[in-house]
């Protein structure tokens, strides 16, 4: 469990990156980043540094994780689609933000792994599931928000097709390791607005299904 000192520590470096969204805060509080960190890294759950997860992947630093859920703006209405479970750290803090959070993973270990923690933690509005995510889920579109937590190259078309208007999406860009940048796209009447947010360093989007 978060003592209070490291509850505290972890809301002054979320500060100190840029995160002022009070609902974020609270959420990032609210959430223990210790039930999805496993094994030899548990005691660093608390860091504010990304970690290695099972499959290859990461969790990322909850100050990245904070900005990137600023950026997105949910509100409490809001259906949000993630792409990218990995922990499921993310998806739980959106889950206390918006009304339904759909996550999916190309790992189905990963995701199975993240139903146990949202299960236990009793969090019962978050739908997960393996898929692959560069398609999208045109089943449930479309989506008032739209998070992807794996680098791309370009805004994947057909999530950018499920975003609603006036929805926003957050990713990171680019085409190597070393240079990404952390994207947030508007759909608009007429089209899409981008901005640039910030340098990140994201595990690469992938098509298809992980190995199991």
């Amino acid at each position: 469990m978060m003592t209070d000192e490291q509850r505290m520590q972890l809301v002054f470096a979320l500060r100190q990156s840029g995160v002022r969204d009070t609902r974020v805060l609270e959420a990032m509080e609210k959430i223990d980043r210790g039930a999805f960190v496993k094994g030899l890294f548990a005691d660093r759950a608390y860091e504010d540094m990304p970690l290695p997860i099972a499959c290859g992947q990461t969790i990322s630093q909850p100050s990245v994780v904070g900005l990137m859920t600023q950026a997105l703006k949910v509100e409490p209405r809001h259906k949000v689609l993630e792409i990218g479970t990995g922990s499921g750290y993310q998806a739980a803090i959106l889950s206390l933000l918006a009304r339904r959070v759909y996550t999916v993973d190309r790992h189905k270990r990963l995701v199975a792994e993240a139903q146990e923690v949202f299960h236990r933690l009793g969090l019962v509005n978050i739908t997960a599931f393996p898929a692959d995510g560069t398609r999208g889920l045109e089943d449930q579109a479309p989506f008032d928000r739209i998070m992807i937590t794996a680098a791309a190259e370009d805004p994947p078309a057909p999530l950018l097709a499920e975003l609603k208007t006036g929805g926003i999406m957050v990713l990171p860009v680019g085409q190597s390791d070393a240079v990404q940048a952390l994207i947030k796209v508007t759909r608009t009447e007429t089209g899409f607005e981008y901005e640039e947010l910030r340098q990140v360093r994201f595990v690469p989007l992938v098509e298809g299904m992980g190995p199991e």
